[in-house]
């Protein structure tokens, strides 16, 4: 894996919001000019997007948003996290309460506390909406834009990122 600031997105199928926050990731690093600081991926804690070793597309919903921001995310396909994923990556943000559990579950443990909600770095910590379940990918998109921008902001604060 190349150098940079690692960072692993994770929900529960890798089809929604995980993907929504890697691609919008990708694109808030581009546009800043500092893409070549970062390896940024995504990846689901269950199996159930995952047939055999293909994994489904992303979830036309959230296509639907990153294609009217100009972001095409058709090469991605749902990937389960790894144990290895642990070392492999500086940050394994999570969506949710239960995909930390289950990262930690597929991980072993968090001894270098890198396993966190992605709303975490907001001042109104809490779940991202699951668009699964809402419909509502509007919702979910502001609840992941709010904590990537949070999530840079705190990489500045903290002098990872100049």
């Amino acid at each position: 894996m190349k150098n940079g600031i690692k960072i692993l997105f994770v929900c529960h199928g890798n089809i929604c919001r995980s993907p929504m926050a890697e691609y919008l990731f990708k694109e808030m690093v581009k546009e800043k000019g500092i893409a070549d600081q970062f390896v940024i991926a995504s990846a689901a804690t269950s199996t159930e997007e995952i047939w055999g070793d293909v994994g489904n597309p992303v979830h036309a919903g959230t296509r639907k948003i990153l294609n009217s921001l100009g972001i095409d995310c058709s090469a991605k396909r749902a990937v389960q996290v790894k144990k290895s994923d642990y070392k492999n990556y500086d940050y394994l943000i999570c969506m949710d309460s239960m995909n930390i559990r289950n990262t930690i579950r597929i991980c072993g443990n968090d001894s270098e506390n890198k396993i966190v909600r992605l709303l975490d770095y907001t001042s109104a910590p809490r779940d991202v909406a699951d668009p699964w379940y809402t419909g509502k990918f509007d919702i979910t998109y502001r609840d992941i834009m709010d904590g990537l921008e949070a999530f840079m902001n705190y990489l500045y604060l903290e002098g990872k990122i100049q």
